[in-house]
């Protein structure tokens, strides 16, 4: 009996050792949080009006303006950046990145991905690993963007996508990644990144009247890589928040699991200890009543 009692003083001590260590990360995720929802909670606004006047540009340019970035042409040849997390511990979050991104390909660019013309930009080790070890063409440059994250290495993966699709490498390049709601929820997206659409979320129906100045199409050779380069930071940090909130949710219920095995492991300690209490009591009076005897 004494053997079964120390095993579950073992497991008990276990037990609280790994609720401490979910704690501390669950408060470091939510700090880390609290940052990177300030982040994307700024970023928002900025980056849909920026979509909404590039959708407005690109579907009110007369047949003069030449829009490189915007030319649709048959889709023979596809880049899928997908943006996953570097760590694990935060649930379901990567795996969902992941299983969208194989269903848009499986729905999608079934075709393209059987002649081997599908090829995977990760952003977030995560993806990287997972694409890499199942055989998937993956562009291996920028994984590592989350490591001291800032536009500037954003922007590194958005203009060898754009550099990309004007020389023609690719037809279509679409962006799949996690938009945050809030720390309990995110929405997972599958984007189209270029061509650039003509018609953007958000954007007004109606006929835009803008005066250019300069002439529109310097205009629209200079703001449109800015413009998506917005496009894809914002995704990034939508990202950054997402993880963050996923590791934090994850973190609280381990911790409330922790405390539900505690309480079993107590209980099923303290029947021990009593079986073990009643059989020496047993064994004392035996004893006791065969020296009488």
């Amino acid at each position: 009996m004494s053997g079964a009692l120390k095993e579950v003083r073992n497991r008990i001590k276990s037990v609280q050792s790994t609720q401490q260590i979910t704690k501390a990360m669950k408060m470091v995720s939510a700090a880390k949080l609290r940052r990177a929802q300030d982040a994307i909670t700024q970023m928002r606004p900025y980056a849909r009006k920026l979509q909404e006047m590039l959708g407005n540009i690109v579907s009110n340019a007369d047949s003069s303006v030449s829009i490189n970035l915007a030319v649709e042409r048959p889709v023979e040849k596809v880049l899928i950046m997908v943006v996953t997390s570097d760590r694990g511990l935060c649930g379901g979050y990567n795996s969902n990145l992941i299983k969208l991104a194989k269903h848009q390909i499986r729905e999608k660019y079934a075709s393209q991905h059987a002649k081997g013309n599908v090829k995977i930009l990760p952003i977030g080790k995560k993806g990287y690993e997972h694409f890499q070890k199942n055989g998937y063409p993956v562009i291996e440059k920028y994984w590592d963007i989350f490591t001291g994250l800032s536009f500037e290495k954003v922007q590194t993966a958005a203009k060898f996508a754009m550099d990309a699709f004007a020389n023609k490498e690719f037809d279509a390049v679409d962006v799949i990644y996690s938009e945050f709601k809030n720390a309990a929820s995110q929405a997972f997206i599958a984007e189209q990144f270029l061509p650039v659409s003509k018609v953007a979320p958000g954007a007004s129906k109606k006929k835009a009247d803008f005066i250019f100045e300069p002439d529109r199409e310097t205009l629209v050779r200079e703001l449109m890589p800015k413009i998506l380069n917005t496009q894809l930071y914002k995704a990034v940090l939508d990202g950054n928040a997402s993880e963050h909130g996923a590791r934090m949710t994850a973190m609280d219920k381990a911790t409330d699991n922790a405390n539900e095995l505690l309480k079993s492991l107590k209980i099923s300690y303290n029947r021990a200890r009593q079986a073990a209490i009643t059989t020496e009591l047993t064994e004392i009076v035996s004893g006791a009543a065969a020296l009488q005897g």
